[in-house]
């Protein structure tokens, strides 16, 4: 396969390494704080991002990203005050945003559908080189920024009231970790799309939870899965010419129905020895809350 003699594709795998990498990175925190569905509501934040920009003429990855981040800004602020107003405002966001970008994007002349579903599905032969720079801009600063703040991510996530009595700031934790999901949804939706860019950031992590016995290990299994089924189903979608995104998500579903099938006969291992669970975990689990939780406080 001639894949990387194509300037585009290049382009296209660059973008779906990062998202790989990247998305799986939030996408643990955000299954554990059972927040699995704000990649959506971001991903429609960022539609009409994407709708301003085709309005305004500006370039709609920076455009995104800065509409996705206000969003997020405002979403989290409102769910720190109140978890029902939260889910309110994050199913107001759902609705909001997808309708705002559509209509932004039907009053831009000389864009039309094609442009639209090019963001919502993800292409092949739209990452110019300029998005891929500004691709690589920010996997890197959510890269530092989980380098800083990842042993108070996970205590934050772990338990939010000991964290806070710890003396870790959880509201402006919880700000910038749904900022840092925003920013991702702008990552991915150039090859997995942004009604489908959620899915690689919950689907790889939720695969590797069936085998891992740690954060760490879930973090790192979800890592693997979310940069094979990327690159993989990039390629994939240039052989048998179908969008990316659909391929790369079906993918990462695939690989988690394997990994749930080979849990099964380790969980009754389990059951029937329970005595080696615990040595296991008595080995594993204590240094890996040493090495994120106890140097939180």
């Amino acid at each position: 396969m001639n894949l990387l003699s194509y300037d585009f594709m290049q382009r296209a795998l660059i973008a779906a390494a990062l998202i790989g990498i990247i998305a799986p990175l939030i996408g643990v925190f955000l299954v554990q704080r059972r927040l699995a569905l704000l990649g959506d509501g971001m991903g429609h934040v960022a539609l009409t991002g994407v709708g301003l920009a085709f309005l305004t003429g500006l370039a709609p990855v920076p455009t995104a990203l800065v509409v996705a981040a206000l969003g997020a800004l405002i979403l989290e602020l409102v769910r720190a005050r109140s978890r029902t107003a939260g889910d309110l405002a994050l199913a107001l966001v759902f609705y909001g945003g997808i309708a705002a970008g559509v209509l932004l994007t039907s009053l831009a002349s000389g864009k039309g559908t094609t442009a639209l579903n090019q963001y919502l599905f993800g292409s092949l032969s739209t990452v110019a080189t300029e998005d891929v720079l500004w691709l690589v801009a920010a996997s890197v600063l959510v890269l530092v920024i989980l380098a800083l703040f990842g042993r108070e991510f996970f205590a934050m996530t772990l338990d939010p009231d000991v964290a806070h009595v710890q003396g870790i700031r959880t509201t402006r934790l919880g700000i910038l970790l749904t900022v840092l999901a925003a920013v991702t949804v702008v990552i991915g939706m150039r090859t997995v799309g942004l009604l489908l860019v959620s899915a690689i950031m919950i689907v790889p992590v939720a695969a590797a939870q069936q085998l891992a016995g740690s954060f760490r290990a879930t973090a790192v299994g979800g890592v693997i899965l979310g940069l094979v089924c990327s690159v993989s189903g990039l390629a994939t979608s240039f052989a048998i010419d179908v969008p990316p995104g659909p391929t790369i998500v079906l993918l990462a579903l695939a690989a988690f129905v394997l990994a749930a099938l080979i849990a099964i006969p380790l969980r009754r291992r389990r059951q029937r020895h329970p005595h080696l669970v615990d040595d296991a975990s008595h080995v594993h689990d204590p240094a890996d809350q040493h090495d994120t939780g106890h140097r939180d406080a």
